[in-house]
């Protein structure tokens, strides 16, 4: 496919290049690539971060003194050579030579946030699929993007005078947006058709571009469709459910086509989250057809290269459709496929009823080798909600591994922590393996670090105001109020809390105004004062997050509060920045366990700022007393008004009595030395190890290389090796209820207790059967005893039956250990793909 970058008009020959660093949404976000677009027009880019914009909108008269401006044309051929250097760089995926073979790893999101240049992301799952193809990027590992280009995205807020949220939803214009038409050989428009009832969809491509790595958006935009498809991809998880779905068909059905017209193969497809599941039928559908296949050995071939990664914690959360809808949308589809669409939807369902409505995570675990969940406890999480996928097997061996989420360290550290980071660690270090580095930050000395944060905080004190300034100007303030509302925000010298998200309901939002006149005590303590500064949107339809905002915000308009809180307005990518580089403290307090990981507190790391958050999501794993403080007590207990109330005070506490001593007292340089040593720890033990960096590497190593090696062989000769699997499979569950047991017996010597149990497999081989000896855990600490029995004699008179023994160790009664019967072959993925399991009775 040819790629052309096009404009309205040409740009001289002497600012060649400038359209590769504007369209590079990498480049874009990291320290010190700003500044040519500074330089270029400070006011237009000050307004709007969007370097295509730029492009677009300077005037020939601003172009032509570029073009003589020897300062710039440096600093262009500067970046250009760096954005060089970069592309042609060795990586640690080129060098890792046992992952040598690994082809493209197609990323399904419904949403990335790479930049506020390109807004189609709404929170945290786009900022880290944003992240995530950005890490790929300097990792050079082989990924390829693939999302929808949305007319509008998500909402933009407002704050009225009385507190009170609005939402706009402003046009993107693709012509302003750092995205291309693909073309094909004949330079027409790359178009993926699709069949809607009655009339087909036509969704055009784009590729935006990260810098090793495109990003392909689809867009339902285009003339040729009929009035009420165009808005299919109007805006990022807007309609009823009948819209949903069809962005979810655009998504994976499209997606996956828009792939293979590209010429792209994809030996991985990782979708990141459900919404992407039809992806696994159509990935099946074109395997089917390619190898002269049935739709379920195609299945079995291609589901070996397919990941889902599950972001969320209660059942609620996953995407459901009516069987009408279905029927509707995807019989056409489900005949090309050779298929009933009722097949469809029991790939969908728990158990199989009539009006049982299709799950899209269901639909992507029956499609997938293996199940994620982005934290160690949310891989917990997900094991008990899916659970009643597997019944009779133990949660513990539900197949959900983890992940941990992590951060695109570049894109969110400052100036002044990328400055320090060099002087520590040097060039390069978050493109290449992070292990290293905290040893090396380790050796930053006090001073140097206490100095960098002072002028962090400074820097967001001075973008505080100017956006305060701002927000008072809209709503009409007289001069002397402008006056007074902008310059007596924020002192630079005080500690400053921070604390922005969706103001979803479990977040708990409001904790911190259990009880307001005591948070207005602590923030207004002479001796050891607070500032908070807070954001968050609250979904249009969410009325009682709606309120939370207008709580906030009148509480922070009292006269008492003294310019010590403020709420901004319009959370986003850019105010995140500001907020992670200089905020010192960054709350948390979700209702655990439903923040499945979270981010936002690990973008503070790098930055040098310290979390006070909830024993959930990630910081349930990264958390100890030397980086940080912790809320809760580590267990669940629900929406219960009591508990909330206990943190609230417990929150309080931490603030009065611990906090606030860490940052004020001082030795005889003026430097809180414990906040200090809080802080280097934090940062040299927890940026690497929650960095994309890692996250990705993880990913590679973990599930894309095994994943790869198994759909390699499965698909070779047309998927013969998937054939002979799925004939097995069938044999499974044909046979499987005659499969029993005999009596078991042991015997005990003096260090070991010895089993033995009968085995009668029907017409089943031995070797797709694996007989084990289990014992449940003593404590939540410890893991199930689960030893493989090995296959002894023949059982006399009888046929394909076998005696099965094992010895374990004495300590624990033989009472405690059960026998129990489960498919097993190297190659089945066990129990995703046969979850029968027989216990001893």
């Amino acid at each position: 496919m040819a790629l052309t970058h096009y404009f309205a008009r040409p740009l001289p020959l002497e600012l060649a290049g400038l359209e590769e660093l504007a369209a590079d949404l990498l480049w874009l976000s990291n320290t010190g690539s700003k500044q040519i677009w500074q330089m270029m027009d400070a006011g237009l880019w000050d307004a709007t971060s969007n370097p295509w914009f730029l492009l677009e909108s300077v005037s020939e008269t601003r172009l032509e003194h570029l073009r003589g401006n020897p300062v710039f044309l440096q600093e262009l051929r500067n970046q250009l050579e760096k954005r060089k250097t970069y592309l042609e760089c060795p990586t640690w995926f080129d060098t890792t030579h046992s992952l040598h073979g690994l082809g493209h790893v197609a990323y399904f999101s419904m949403e990335f946030g790479l930049s506020e240049a390109l807004p189609i992301y709404s929170g945290g799952l786009g900022i880290l699929a944003g992240d995530y193809l950005k890490a790929a990027s300097d990792l050079g590992v082989p990924v390829v993007g693939v999302g929808l280009l949305y007319q509008q995205g998500y909402f933009r807020q407002g704050i009225t005078g009385d507190g009170h949220q609005v939402e706009y939803y402003p046009f993107n214009d693709p012509t302003l947006l750092p995205v291309i038409p693909v073309r094909d050989a004949d330079g027409e428009w790359l178009r993926i058709a699709l069949t809607l009832p009655g009339r087909p969809l036509v969704l055009r491509v784009w590729q935006a571009t990260v810098g090793r790595v495109p990003l392909y958006l689809l867009d339902s935009n285009d003339p040729v469709n009929s009035p009420a498809d165009r808005p299919i991809t109007g805006s990022l998880y807007g309609g009823n459910p009948e819209m949903r779905l069809l962005q979810e068909i655009a998504l994976g059905i499209g997606g996956w086509r828009a792939l293979q017209a590209l010429g792209i193969d994809c030996h991985i497809c990782h979708l990141n989250e459900g919404h992407a599941a039809l992806a696994v039928l159509e990935r099946a559908r074109a395997f089917a057809k390619q190898a002269s296949q049935p739709f379920a050995v195609a299945l079995r071939a291609t589901r070996a290269g397919n990941l889902f990664t599950t972001h969320t914690p209660v059942p609620a959360g996953f995407d459901r459709f009516s069987p009408d809808l279905i029927h509707h949308y995807l019989t056409d589809f489900a005949r090309d496929c050779g298929i009933s669409v009722d097949e469809i939807l029991r790939l969908g369902q728990e158990r199989g009823g009539a009006d049982e409505p299709l799950n899209m995570a269901y639909l992507a675990i029956r499609g997938s080798a293996a199940v994620n969940g982005v934290s160690r406890l949310h891989g917990d999480v997900s094991r008990r909600i899916f659970q009643s996928l597997f019944p009779r097997w133990p949660q513990a061996e539900v197949p959900v591994g983890y992940v941990t989420n992590g951060i695109h360290v570049p894109t969110w550290h400052s100036a002044e922590s990328d400055a320090l980071w060099a002087q520590s660690c040097g060039p390069n270090r978050w493109r290449q393996p992070t292990e290293k580095l905290e040893d090396q930050y380790r050796q930053t000395n006090d001073l140097d670090l206490w100095e960098f944060r002072a002028k962090s905080r400074m820097r967001l004190i001075l973008a505080i105001r100017k956006r305060r300034k701002c927000h008072c100007s809209m709503l009409g303030k007289t001069s002397h109020e402008m006056a007074t509302c902008c310059s007596c925000v924020f002192e630079p010298n005080t500690l400053t809390l921070g604390f922005a998200r969706r103001f979803a309901t479990y977040k708990r939002p409001a904790l911190l105004l259990q009880d307001p006149n005591r948070l207005l005590r602590i923030l207004s303590n002479p001796a050891a004062p607070m500032q908070l500064v807070i954001a968050g949107k609250a979904h249009p339809a969410d009325g009682f997050g709606k309120e939370l905002i207008r709580r906030w915000n009148a509480f922070a308009e009292q006269p008492e509060t003294n310019g010590r809180i403020l709420f901004l307005d319009d959370y986003d990518m850019q105010m995140a920045k500001e907020l992670v580089s200089g905020v010192d403290l960054w709350i948390n307090n979700p209702r655990r366990p439903w923040e499945a990981s979270g981010t936002s507190g690990m973008k503070l790391l790098a930055n040098g700022g310290l979390n006070l958050s909830e024993l959930d999501g990630w910081w349930a794993e990264a958390y100890s007393p030397e980086v940080g403080w912790a809320l809760g007590d580590g267990q669940e207990h629900g929406e219960d008004p009591a508990w909330d109330a206990a943190e609230a005070e417990q929150l309080y506490r931490l603030l009065e009595q611990e906090v606030a001593p860490a940052f004020y007292d001082r030795d005889p340089r003026g430097i809180p030395t414990q906040w200090v040593a809080k802080l280097r720890e934090s940062v040299a033990q927890l940026t690497g190890r929650f960095s994309a960096n890692r996250m990705v590497r993880q990913y590679t190593e973990q599930y894309y290389h095994p994943l790869n090696a198994s759909f390699q062989k499965r698909s070779a000769k047309n998927g013969a090796r998937a054939g002979e699997i799925e004939e097995q499979l069938q044999e499974i569950a044909y046979h499987w209820k005659e499969v029993r047991f005999g009596p078991l017996s042991f015997d005990s010597a003096e260090t070991e207790l010895r089993f033995c149990v009968p085995v009668y497999l029907d017409e089943l081989s031995p070797q797709w059967v694996q007989i084990d000896l289990y014992a449940e855990p003593r404590s939540p600490e410890e893991s199930p005893v689960c030893l493989p029995m090995v296959r002894s004699e023949p059982l006399a008179g009888a046929l394909n039956a076998f005696l099965y023994r094992v010895s374990v160790p004495t300590g624990r009664p033989a009472a405690d250990y059960t026998p129990r019967a489960r498919p097993f072959h190297p190659e089945l993925f066990v129990p995703l793909e046969a979850h029968q399991i027989l216990w001893y009775a």
